[in-house]
């Protein structure tokens, strides 16, 4: 059985491999813009005006309390009606991508929140814009509370992307399905999928330590 599976693993080597790298590209793309929207979304909950923050707080509120799925199938079956044309991919990284910033932005908040206000009085009193003051003194301070819920974060965007085979994207569950639906070994086909996202969220954890270490090295 364990040379058949061999076997069948050579002959599907490229359709996985390509699975793989559909699911790496779909959750680094979603990380990042998601992360990057995240920042603004914790700041405006931070330091935003009341109608600008009370504006963010129902996005997140929103986005957070929304299943993934109905997110991603929003994403694809509402920008398609309103004229929009996005590719499945294009529609599962911006779902995957805002649901990121919600959670990242909430993370941001309460790390920024738990700075010492005095801290940030200091450094306006010595002349600092907010945007000097944010990656001077703020940032490398919420930077080092935010990592570990980050890579929690990031780990969960490389699940939730399993969730755009509903969409028709061929990413790696789907292309496992495909070669199970030729060879029906479920079992050995899907034990060697959850390998795979093992190895990308270790990959995640393992930057995510790294830049843990950097930043107290830096401190």
């Amino acid at each position: 059985m364990s040379h058949s599976f061999l076997d069948q693993l050579w002959i599907a080597r490229f359709v996985i491999l390509h699975g793989l790298g559909v699911t790496v590209a779909i959750s680094a793309l979603a990380i990042v813009a998601g992360s990057a929207l995240g920042v603004l979304v914790g700041l405006a909950l931070a330091y935003g005006r009341a109608p600008l923050r009370l504006l963010v707080r129902a996005y997140t509120d929103i986005i957070r309390g929304t299943p993934v799925l109905v997110l991603v199938l929003g994403s694809y079956y509402i920008s398609a009606g309103v004229g929009v044309d996005l590719s499945p991919f294009a529609s599962g990284v911006l779902a995957l991508a805002i649901f990121c910033s919600s959670h990242v932005g909430e993370i941001l908040r309460g790390a920024l929140q738990a700075i010492p206000r005095g801290q940030t009085e200091a450094a306006k009193a010595v002349g600092l814009t907010f945007g000097q003051t944010f990656t001077s003194v703020l940032w490398p301070q919420a930077l080092r509370q935010c990592l570990p819920a980050w890579v929690n974060t990031a780990a969960e965007m490389v699940k939730a992307s399993t969730l755009l085979s509903v969409i028709g994207v061929t990413e790696l569950l789907l292309r496992t399905q495909e070669v199970i639906s030729r060879n029906f070994m479920s079992l050995q086909f899907y034990f060697l999928a959850g390998a795979l996202y093992f190895i990308v969220n270790f990959a995640i954890e393992r930057l995510g330590r790294y830049v843990e270490r950097k930043t107290a090295l830096s401190a």
